[in-house]
């Protein structure tokens, strides 16, 4: 039994102890969500923030020499990062929509979640 196991088992019935990959889920749920909310200026500035952060810390991940994702998707998951970057970059000089930020995230989600991934 490796340590998150042993956690699971002795904090599950008096903590919710969720997943690294729902946790994810849950990042990308929030980026979302503030993508979506965001109506002025400096929502919108503070909602592409936040992804872009989230992004950068994949992209960290997916770099580093620990990282155990086969080296196809690991360069996927770069390119993600650095397409989000420059695709915000756009959107706050009103050259570019949100929205095709929203699908990455969604499309994030639904993999993370197995979502029409066969096993």
């Amino acid at each position: 039994m490796n340590a998150y196991s042993q956690a699971l088992t002795a904090y599950s019935s008096h903590y919710s102890v969720q997943s690294p990959r729902s946790l994810e889920v849950v990042a990308f749920n929030q980026a979302n969500a503030r993508l979506r909310a965001a109506t002025s200026f400096p929502q919108i500035a503070e909602a592409l923030h936040r992804n872009r952060e989230l992004w950068s810390i994949i992209a960290t991940d997916v770099a580093s020499e620990g990282n155990k994702l086969p080296p196809e998707v690991r360069a996927r998951l770069f390119y993600l990062a650095e397409f989000t970057q420059s695709h915000s970059r756009k959107v706050l000089k009103d050259e570019a929509k949100v929205a095709p930020l929203i699908e990455i995230n969604e499309a994030m989600i639904s993999g993370l979640s197995g979502v029409g991934v066969d096993e």
